[in-house]
This record gives structure tokens, C-alpha cells and sequence, in this order.
């Protein structure tokens, strides 16, 4: 069996984050998203600056007011929080295999599988797709990765603002021990008062007593509340619906111009797509090449083909469109190439030949050896 690896991404402050970007005066300010003081509006989202203060959440605008008196009250525009969440959304199943959007401001990824695409590294990929997200939306986010949803969330919880944290396989129980006990999901106030009157602080007070103890002070709740700060949890990932398109791209270290050498790291982005797209038996229609160069300017150039997921097929065209794009003299920071308009592949009607049946069993094993000994491990012809 594979390790799991469950990614949590929160957005910080989400709503305040979104005002800030429409207005930047608002940055390094006690700034909330909320109903108005005078009736009876609550904060919908506070800046860390304001949490400073004890603002917080859920909290009545009057009082945050008065804990705060230079506090920036903002009404919100909840229409375009939903917009930027729903891009965020589509943006990040380009990415990873299965997301599930767990509210407006916090989605859960699957990896469990990939971690060749990722280059074997998906603790620093976390790092870099926080980067992504901060410069593609201009939204600053927490990443945690662990073996389930719930290690994940509440380690999250433990490197705000704008961290990124790993909790290896196996450390979930060392990790939560030193926690108080209200990070555990289910462990509200009432609950918390009940615990800490037994004796109960932190996760390792709930980690080191029977099951029972729990289940006859809390009920079936106790039970619950005990498996969590063993560190287990939902390893189930539900994504909304199918992605609709599959992308790969590289930011350079360097400035490139020579033709070769990006038609190399071309094919190697390809690999990586086609690989994903056979995961998901699915087809391509569309082929989109992604060119961006020296000065910033991106460029896209777009073809459709016949239903495929065979690399030389989406190589060709993808060094095609290159071609027409690239002079070999102007100097490129990246360059990337996507996948759309898919085919079901049990639907496709494939030729009843043997070449076409031996085309697919040498990719179901060229796709199980990259699993197992790494991308590099098997090329198909290329460059």
C-alpha cells in the first residue's frame, strides 16, 4: 500500500486578503470583513492585526470596535470571494489529482500516488505551491501535509499566518501530544471545561488513558474524541467534479533561448501531463502551449487534435506550437504546456488492431515502472 499524503490549504484571512488587494492602503492595518457596528453585524473575517487585540470571528462588530478603536470596518463584496475561490478551485485541479473544496477558504489535496511527478519532494512542493498561489492570485495561504485530513488540519492550525508544515508518517501522535486539547476537532467549550476538570490539558493527557474513560465520561463522543488525538483521521479526499483541464509548466533558473534545450525540458513537462491523464483514463483534445518570456510577456498558443494520451502524439504538437512561437533568440523564464477537453477512454473506440493494443499495455507499464522507480527511470522516444 502507498503512503498517503493529505495536503490542508487555508487561506489566511481570506476576505480581508481579497480587500487588500483591491486596496493596498489596507495592508499592515486591523482591518475586518463584517456587518456594521450600529446594528447587529458580526466579523466575518478579522486581519492578524486586529486579532492582536482579541478580535476575532463570529465576534459582534460593536465589541471588536471596542477592543479596537482604530479598527477598519469593511462591508465585503462576498460575490467576488466566491469568484476568486471558485479560480483558486479550477486553478489547483490542474495541479493536483483530487481537491475537495471544503469551504470558501480551505480545500484538502490528495497526492497519494504522485509523488514522481513532484519530483519525490512533496514536503517542497508545498513550499512552492504556496508560492504559486501567493503570486498567480496574490493570496497568502497556509499549507500542511500528513498522512490524513485531520493531522493536516490541525497542523495548519499550528504555523499561521502564510506557514508550511510536515508531519511525517508516523509522527502524528508525538506531533499532537504537547497541543492543548481544544485543537481536537469536537472539543468545544463545554467539552474542554469537562476535560480540564478530570485533568486534562493537553493531547497527551486524552493519548494515554482506555478508550473507555473517554466513552464513559463524553459518551460515543469520547470515543471519537480519543481516536483523533491518536493522530487518525479521514484519509477520504471528494473532489466536486471531474478537472477540467491538466497542466505542467517550469519557471527557469536561468533565461533560455536555445530551441533544444527547451524542446528537452518541453517533453519532460509533457511526460508528466500524459502520465496524470492516463491515471484518469482520459483523452485529450486540446493541446495548449504556455510561453513566457524574459520581459514577462506570456504568450498561448493553442491546437486540437485526435483523442490521445500517448506523449509523441502531444509531444509533436506541443513542439509545433513552440516553433511557431520561438525565434531562437528570444529569452523565455518558462514555459508550460496543458491538457483539455477531455475523452473518457473506455468510451473512445479504439481500432481493433495489435499495434494499438500494444501501444496501450506498453504505457500501463511504462506508467507502473515510472511509479516505482521514478520519472527518469523510462523514456519514450523524444529528445
Amino acid at each position: 500500500m502507498p503512503q498517503i499524503f493529505i495536503a490542508h490549504i487555508d487561506l489566511d484571512c481570506f476576505f480581508v486578503s481579497v480587500e487588500r488587494i483591491k486596496d493596498s492602503s489596507l495592508a499592515g492595518k486591523p482591518v475586518v470583513v463584517g456587518g456594521r457596528a450600529s446594528g447587529r453585524g458580526v466579523v466575518a473575517s478579522a486581519s492578524y492585526e486586529a486579532r492582536k487585540y482579541g478580535v476575532h470571528s463570529a465576534m459582534p462588530t460593536a465589541q471588536a470596535l471596542r477592543l479596537c478603536p482604530q479598527l477598519i470596518v469593511i462591508s465585503g463584496h462576498h460575490h467576488e470571494y466566491s469568484e476568486i475561490s471558485d479560480r483558486l478551485y479550477e486553478r489547483m485541479l490542474e495541479i493536483a489529482p483530487i481537491v475537495e473544496r471544503a469551504s470558501i477558504d480551505e480545500m484538502y489535496f490528495d497526492f497519494t500516488g504522485c509523488e514522481t511527478l513532484y519530483n519525490n519532494d512533496l514536503p517542497g512542493y508545498m513550499r512552492k505551491l504556496q508560492l504559486l498561489i501567493k503570486s498567480e492570485f496574490n493570496l497568502p495561504c497556509t499549507i500542511a501535509l500528513a498522512s490524513n485530513k485531520l493531522v493536516a488540519k490541525i497542523a495548519a492550525n499550528t504555523v499561521k499566518p502564510e506557514g508550511v508544515i510536515y508531519i511525517p508518517h508516523g509522527d502524528e501522535k508525538r506531533f499532537l501530544a504537547p497541543l492543548p486539547i481544544s485543537v481536537i476537532p469536537g472539543v468545544g467549550k463545554k467539552t474542554e471545561e469537562l476535560l480540564i476538570k478530570k485533568g486534562f490539558k493537553i493531547v497527551a493527557d486524552l493519548q494515554g488513558v482506555p478508550v473507555d474513560k473517554l466513552v464513559n465520561m463524553l459518551g460515543a463522543h469520547g470515543e471519537w474524541i480519543h481516536r483523533a488525538s491518536q493522530g487518525c483521521g479521514s484519509t477520504t479526499v471528494e473532489s466536486e467534479h471531474i478537472a477540467k483541464s491538466i497542466s505542467r509548466e517550469e519557471t527557469f533558473e536561468h533565461d533560455i533561448s536555445d530551441t533544444m534545450e527547451l524542446e528537452k525540458i518541453l517533453f519532460k513537462l509533457v511526460e508528466d501531463v500524459c502520465s496524470t491523464l492516463r491515471s484518469k483514463s482520459f483523452l485529450t483534445r486540446t493541446i495548449t502551449l504556455k510561453y513566457r518570456t524574459s520581459k514577462f510577456e506570456t504568450l498561448t498558443r493553442q491546437q486540437s487534435i485526435e483523442p490521445t494520451n500517448y506523449d509523441p502524439d502531444v509531444f509533436d504538437t506541443s513542439k509545433s506550437l513552440l516553433h511557431k512561437l520561438h525565434d531562437g533568440k528570444t529569452f523565455l523564464r518558462l514555459i508550460g504546456v496543458g491538457l483539455s477537453n477531455f475523452v473518457d477512454e473506455t468510451q473512445k473506440e479504439f481500432d481493433l488492431f495489435p499495434s494499438s493494443v500494444k501501444r496501450e499495455k506498453m504505457l500501463q507499464a511504462i506508467d507502473r515502472l515510472r511509479g516505482k522507480y521514478g520519472d527518469k527511470s523510462i523514456k519514450i522516444g523524444g529528445v
